[in-house]
């Protein structure tokens, strides 16, 4: 006798859209965005997609929450504290985007997306109002803190999102950082001395370079410069 096949077990109990995110981030994190399909998803889940698109919406809508759970929890972890200087505060607001992007390299593309189409969502008004709020203690003229502000979050986005794997790369796997770097100062190094000077002049600091230290440099030279506006 012919028996039917197995059919994936569906959940008894309800399915809490905190759950369905928490799930949609770990499929993120494993394979990027390829890998959150509604088919992962819910067999993931054991249950269908209605009651996915019901909790959360479309997968578009999923990303942006996942997005916006991510970046959230990240601000709130580094919260404005009373005694701190505006630098120090801008530092941690930067310092708490940087550690989740390293540990969500899929959220560079969609942190980036959010900023520059939603510019009335709650992901680009919570990092606008932490980095903003310090324009006026910095000694930003207020005529210019949207221009100031705008610098130091397109800095902070920009160069977070080079340190992390583009979305879609098709590599196989990330090459490995020290391999990358002494492949890069050869490369470098090789060039012709007479073209580029500079480039030879900084070859040897290439693989000593820190990421995140250097990240705080840039930091550092555009408060300097914001500083100069007052």
């Amino acid at each position: 006798m012919a028996t039917r096949p197995a059919r994936p077990q569906r959940r008894n109990q309800v399915l809490s859209r905190e759950q369905i995110i928490e799930t949609a981030v770990e499929l993120l994190d494993a394979g990027g965005e390829d890998a959150l399909t509604t088919r992962a998803l819910t067999e993931r889940l054991s249950t269908g997609s209605g009651a996915v698109y019901y909790r959360v919406g479309s997968r578009d809508e999923l990303l942006d929450t996942a997005t916006e759970t991510i970046v959230t929890a990240a601000l709130a972890a580094e919260p404005v504290q009373v005694s701190s200087s505006p630098e120090e505060e801008i530092r941690a607001v930067a310092l708490a985007l940087f550690d989740a992007i390293a540990e969500h390299q899929w959220l560079a593309t969609r942190l980036t997306l959010q900023v520059v189409r939603k510019p009335f969502g709650p992901v680009t008004v919570g990092i606008f109002e932490r980095i903003g709020r310090q324009m006026g203690p910095l000694g930003v003229p207020r005529a210019a803190w949207f221009d100031a502000a705008s610098t130091l979050v397109h800095f902070i986005l920009g160069a977070v999102s080079q340190n992390a794997r583009i979305d879609g790369d098709t590599g196989t796997a990330e090459p490995d950082r020290a391999e990358f770097l002494d492949s890069a100062t050869a490369a470098w190094q090789d060039l012709d001395l007479e073209d580029y000077p500079f480039m030879h002049a900084i070859a040897g600091q290439m693989n000593e370079h820190d990421d995140r230290e250097q990240f705080l440099t840039g930091i550092a030279v555009v408060l300097d410069g914001l500083a100069r506006l007052g």
